[in-house]
């Protein structure tokens, strides 16, 4: 069943290639180029699927293209070039000083732009940690402080990117603002329900729909804004305003398209398929209950998708998938014929090596007669430990895109 599920989870990726979605858009690049009587193509890019994105830009713009820099995360790019795009990279989820270096080298590049310079924005998931500029007074270890403690808290990604907006110069339009009088035009996946422009890599292209208030009512609901140094509450109290910007934003993958695209693979492949949920969201206990529920006779494949939130409070190592598929692995516990695969799209789950695990009926017997014990595994948050000696880990690699987590549910 491995083969199987891994086959399908492939099909869902490969369709939202960042490589071949920026393909497809390509010569509409070239059309707003030549059409605006540009003069300049510039290209900036951050997030999991920058260097398949840059290098995508690269191999069918290299003519127009003029220079450009993009990020992604450690271990996701084949190159420091893709033609006249240098590529860096930089942590992941918590931001580090190669982020900011990156940073700071796209804002330079913005230096003396004008109204005949295009710049062609590759934003993909992953983008809010790796382009990291921060606000004037907060140092990075402050800024790094406050993301690690709201990631271990359980808030989700559209909570996390409304306080990282009011702590950066470049989030929130700030960066169409910086490179105003020249467009930007954006080719954007999204990793993010409903695909909300403003929340996707914090959107530093698009106009900023939330603010201090909201800043300061994530901070209070997960009880971190009594533990901020007053001059992190300076930068979150302090508004820009809307600033003047030249921008056009088009979303070219998001999850909804890899869940239709395991459907058809799945069809393909001679199974009754469903998608059940394209906004799996919440606690992931929650969900790993709900989904164990959706468990029926007549449908020998459930497909979901979405992003759950995990409250940590121990020590150990692992992330949502691995998490969400030991909790279901508990929940079908004896149950024949079961099996899941939880992964996230970019091929990584949490600061590890694995995209999620595959677990079945079986699991949670075969790990107690290696003397592991489930519970205690989640109770300290070490998912990944229970799995990797379990056998169970799930490691296609990078993938080279980010349109968040599946889950593919066979029923036998």
């Amino acid at each position: 069943m491995t083969g199987l599920l891994t086959d399908i989870y492939n099909a869902a990726v490969g369709t939202c290639s960042a490589y071949n979605c920026v393909l497809n858009y390509a010569e509409y690049v070239r059309r707003v180029y030549v059409e605006g009587d540009y003069r300049r193509l510039l290209v900036v890019g951050f997030g999991k699927g920058a260097y398949g994105m840059a290098l995508a830009a690269s191999e069918s713009l290299d003519d127009i293209i003029t220079g450009g820099v993009v990020v992604t995360k450690y271990g996701h790019s084949d190159s420091a070039m893709a033609g006249k795009i240098r590529v860096l990279e930089a942590a992941h989820p918590v931001p580090d000083e190669n982020g900011v270096r990156a940073a700071a080298e796209i804002v330079e590049l913005f230096r003396g732009v004008s109204v005949d310079t295009l710049i062609l924005c590759l934003i993909s998931g992953g983008g809010s940690a790796l382009f990291v500029n921060p606000s004037h007074g907060v140092s990075l270890s402050e800024k790094q402080a406050v993301t690690e403690a709201l990631l271990r808290s359980g808030c989700d990604i559209n909570e996390l990117n409304t306080v990282r907006k009011q702590l950066s110069t470049v989030k929130g339009g700030g960066l169409a603002a910086l490179a105003y009088p020249a467009k930007c035009l954006s080719l954007i996946i999204s990793d993010v329900l409903g695909n909300p422009l403003d929340v996707i890599a914090s959107g530093p292209t698009t106009v900023n729909t939330t603010g201090t208030r909201e800043a300061v009512d994530v901070l209070k609901r997960y009880g971190q804004f009594d533990k901020l140094p007053p001059n992190v509450i300076g930068a979150i109290n302090k508004s820009s305003g809307q600033r003047p910007v030249n921008v056009e934003n088009i979303i070219i993958a998001d999850l909804r398209q890899a869940l239709d695209a395991a459907l058809k693979r799945a069809s393909e492949r001679g199974l009754d398929a469903e998608i059940i949920s394209d906004n799996l969201n919440g606690d992931v206990i929650e969900a790993a209950k709900w989904l164990a529920a959706k468990i029926t006779a007549n449908k020998k494949l459930l497909i979901s998708g979405g992003e759950t939130t995990v409250t940590v409070t121990g020590t150990g190592r692992g992330g949502r998938n691995m998490q969400l598929a030991l909790l279901f692995a508990l929940e079908i516990e004896g149950r024949q014929g079961i099996t899941m695969l939880s992964a996230g799209t970019d091929g990584t789950d949490g600061p590890t090596d694995a995209a999620g695990a595959i677990v079945d009926g079986e699991t949670i017997a075969r790990g107690r007669a290696a003397g592991l014990d489930a519970g205690d595994y989640l109770a300290n948050n070490d998912s990944y430990t229970y799995f990797e000696r379990a056998g169970c880990l799930f490691k296609p690699g990078p993938t080279g895109t980010n349109v968040m987590d599946i889950q593919l549910i066979l029923c036998e």
